[in-house]
């Protein structure tokens, strides 16, 4: 596979990066995950929006605009032979010397990352508790960045199958996110999600899911919710920009409706319609007819 470095389109086998990278050193990086449908980034505007705001956390000075990673993105899926591919879009603060720096970082280093993906499925999770925690953001909110250990922690707790995902508790013991979603359920109509504040990370896929229910006039509250309102839904439901709206039949020894859950099948529904527009989740919401 070929992939993007500081201006280039390299294969994997040569890429490099400098070992005084401060992204490598002290995690001082960020990155954005995302789906091209048929050459298309889906929901760009919105992952540079945080991938910005993150950097300006990060005090990585570097704005990338939609048409340098528009350009970027279609040189590599050519390169690749690509249509549908998974994206990181990853910013790291670039070389400094040994030792923590207070100035700003004005080089850093971008890479694109890319591999093939098939096109949208419909499979079903199975979800566990985890027994880890899930760690406090070390700012004031998560940033989606280089700091991974917690979630690797979770992975190593449940494993490898595809079909199982992981669910953080937060450090008061709410229900906060999984190992890479985010979590959702439907009560009497009404669906519930974690609030920003339990230290999940506000995910783009989550953001666009709250904009459907609101276009389509169903309540969403956000907020802390306790491991028994979780156990009492009557749907279930995670999300990530690269799995979609994935339905889910069963957290521990609880059953949900899975993919017969009528309110998650008509969100995967109006979701596979929108992926082959430009919009941002405001502009979609706003444009389309969600009848």
């Amino acid at each position: 596979m070929y992939l993007y470095v500081n201006g280039d389109i390299v294969h994997k086998d040569e890429a490099s990066i400098s070992p005084f990278d401060h992204g490598f050193m002290y995690g001082l990086g960020v990155f954005e995950t995302f789906r091209t449908y048929d050459g298309h980034p889906f929901l760009l505007d919105d992952h540079l929006a945080r991938l910005h705001d993150s950097l300006w956390e990060m005090n990585i000075a570097l704005t990338l605009h939609r048409n340098e990673v528009t350009q970027i993105i279609y040189q590599l899926l050519e390169a690749n032979q690509l249509k549908n591919a998974y994206v990181r879009l990853n910013v790291s603060a670039g070389v400094g010397d040994i030792g923590l720096q207070t100035g700003e970082y004005n080089q850093p280093t971008v890479i694109v990352y890319m591999k093939p993906l098939m096109l949208s499925s419909s499979i079903e999770k199975v979800c566990r508790i985890l027994k880890t925690r899930r760690n406090s953001p070390e700012g004031k909110e998560r940033l989606k960045s280089h700091h991974y250990l917690n979630n690797v922690l979770g992975k190593w707790e449940i494993g490898n199958d595809p079909k199982l995902e992981g669910i953080f508790l937060n450090e008061k013991g709410f229900i906060a996110e999984g190992i890479v979603s985010n979590i959702f359920w439907v009560k009497n109509r009404t669906v519930y999600t974690p609030a920003v504040g339990t230290g999940i990370l506000n995910g783009v896929t989550r953001q666009f899911v709250i904009a459907m229910l609101t276009a389509l006039q169903i309540d969403c509250q956000e907020g802390f919710y306790s491991l028994d309102e979780l156990k009492e839904a009557d749907e279930v439901f995670v999300t990530n920009s690269i799995q979609e709206i994935v339905p889910v039949g069963q957290v521990d020894d609880c059953f949900y409706l899975g993919a017969s859950g009528p309110l998650t099948k008509l969100l995967k529904k109006h979701y596979e319609r929108f992926t082959s527009f430009l919009w941002t989740r405001h502009e979609l919401t706003e444009r389309i007819d969600m009848k």
